[in-house]
C-alpha cells in the first residue's frame, strides 16, 4: 500500500514529506521510500505559529485562518511529493500548538492544528490525523509515538540501538538486541529536552530577528560552552525525572530562555550559543547512560545538519559509534514523515500503533482519525 506521510515538528520550520510503500508483516514490513520533499513556512507564518505555542493572544479568527493556512501547505508538499495522486492514504501530524503531558490525576492534551477535512478534499485521498488524542485519553504521554514505527521498521542488531532525532526537541528510541538476556525488554522511548527550541530562539533573540538558526552550528563554535551552568541545568527536575515523559514549547521556550540567559550574565552572544548547544548534547549523553548501553546511536533531524551539536554529541557520548540515520536509507528529515504514514497503514489494517513501555498507557490503541473526502465514505482499497 502506498501511504504519503506529512510532517511537521516542534521547530515550526516547514513541512517535510515521504511517499512510502508498506507490504508484507505488519509489525516487519518491507518498506520503500519512492519520493520526499519539504516546504518551509513562509516566515510570517512561521512566526505565528511559535507565538501562538508561547501563549501570544489570539482570536478565534486568527485561529481559523493560521489553521487554512497550515492546511496549504501541508496540501502544497503533500502534491509536491506525489504529483500524480498515487497514495491510498496520507497520515498528516499536523502542527503542534500546545502539548501538555499528563500530570498526577490531571489528563493529559495535545492540539494539532489541521483542517483534515479540507486537506483530504484537496488531495481526494482519506487523511489520518490526531494521533495523539487516543493514547492521552488512555492515561498515556500520546509522545513520542515514533519509537513504535522505528521498531517496526529498522533490524535489531547485536545489542541495544539508540535512535535520536534532533527537531525542536531532542527524543530518543532505544531498541532491545536481536539476541541474548534483553531480546525480549520492551522498546523505550521518550522526550530528552530541547534540541534547537532553545539554539533557535538565541538566535532570532542575538540576531534581532535576522536569522532563524544557526546554519551548521558556525556561531556556536566560536564561542565557548560554561560547563558549570550545564551541569547544574542538567539537575533540573524534568531531566531528573524518569520515563515515560514528553515535553515541547510549553517548558523549553521564550520564557525558559530568557530565565538562562538570565543566569548567563550578559553573555557574549557566540557563547550564549556554545552553552545551549553543550546543554542540548548533555541532555542526552545524560539520558543514555539509563539502563543498559547502545552499541550505536543514529541520529536525524535538523540537528543533525549542526555541526557544532553533532562536535558535541561525540565528544559528551565518548566510546558510541555514533552515524547519521541516512545511513540506512532514511534521510534526515524522512524519519517522523516517514513514520506517521506508518502509522495511518496501521490505522487502515486496524493495529494499535502506540506503545505502552514509551507513552505510559494503560492499553495499546489504534491510533488516528480518519477524514474521507467530502462525497465519499468508506476505506479506499
Amino acid at each position: 500500500m502506498r501511504v504519503l506521510g506529512l510532517m511537521s515538528g516542534t521547530s515550526a520550520d516547514g513541512v517535510d514529506a515521504v511517499l512510502a510503500s508498506f507490504r508484507g508483516p505488519m509489525r516487519r514490513p518491507h518498506w520503500t521510500i519512492h519520493s520526499r520533499a519539504s516546504v518551509a513556512y513562509p516566515a510570517a507564518l512561521r512566526d505565528q505559529i511559535v507565538a501562538v505555542g508561547q501563549g501570544k493572544p489570539t482570536s478565534a479568527a486568527e485561529l481559523l485562518e493560521l489553521g487554512e493556512a497550515l492546511t496549504e501547505v501541508q496540501a502544497q508538499v503533500a502534491l509536491a511529493c506525489d504529483p500524480d495522486g498515487s497514495a491510498q492514504r496520507v497520515g498528516c501530524h499536523g502542527q503542534t500548538l500546545w502539548h501538555r503531558p499528563p500530570s498526577g490525576e490531571r489528563a493529559g492534551n495535545s492540539w494539532q492544528l489541521l483542517h483534515a477535512q479540507r486537506l483530504a478534499l484537496r488531495l481526494n485521498t482519506p487523511v489520518v490525523f490526531d494521533f495523539r488524542a487516543a493514547d492521552l485519553a488512555l492515561g498515556g504521554q500520546g509522545a513520542p509515538l515514533v519509537p513504535a514505527a522505528d521498531a517496526a521498521l529498522l533490524p535489531p542488531i547485536g545489542g541495544w540501538r539508540a535512535l535520536l532525532n534532533l527537531g525542536g526537541i531532542a527524543n530518543l528510541t532505544l531498541l532491545p538486541p536481536r539476541s541474548g538476556p534483553e531480546h525480549d525488554a520492551p522498546v523505550l522511548g521518550w522526550d530528552c529536552g530541547p534540541a534547537n527550541t532553545l539554539l533557535d530562539l538565541a538566535v532570532q533573540h542575538f540576531s534581532r530577528g535576522a536569522k532563524s538558526f544557526d546554519a551548521g552550528g558556525v556561531w556556536a563554535a566560536q564561542g565557548k560552552a560554561d560547563e558549570a551552568l550545564i551541569a547544574r541545568w542538567l539537575k533540573e527536575p524534568y531531566f531528573q525525572s524518569r520515563p515515560p515523559k514528553s515535553t515541547g514549547r510549553e517548558l523549553f521556550g521564550a520564557a525558559d530562555l530568557q530565565r538562562r540567559l538570565q543566569q548567563m550574565d550578559h553573555p557574549q552572544p557566540a557563547d550564549a550559543l556554545a552553552t545551549l548547544t553543550g546543554f542540548s548534547a548533555a541532555v542526552v549523553a545524560q539520558d543514555l547512560q539509563r539502563g543498559s548501553p547502545p552499541l550505536e546511536l543514529l541520529v536525524a533531524g535538523g540537528g543533525a545538519r549542526n555541526a557544532s551539536l553533532m562536535a558535541e554529541l561525540r565528544r559528551r557520548c565518548r566510546g558510541l559509534s555514533l552515524r547519521p540515520l541516512a545511513e540506512l536509507g532514511i534521510a534526515d528529515s524522512d524519519r517522523e514523515a516517514l513514520a506517521f504514514a506508518l502509522l495511518a497503514w496501521w490505522h487502515h489494517l486496524g493495529a494499535s500503533g502506540s506503545l505502552i513501555s514509551v507513552t505510559g498507557a494503560r492499553q495499546p490503541s489504534v491510533l488516528g482519525i480518519c477524514a474521507d473526502p467530502p462525497g465519499r465514505s468508506g476505506r479506499r482499497p
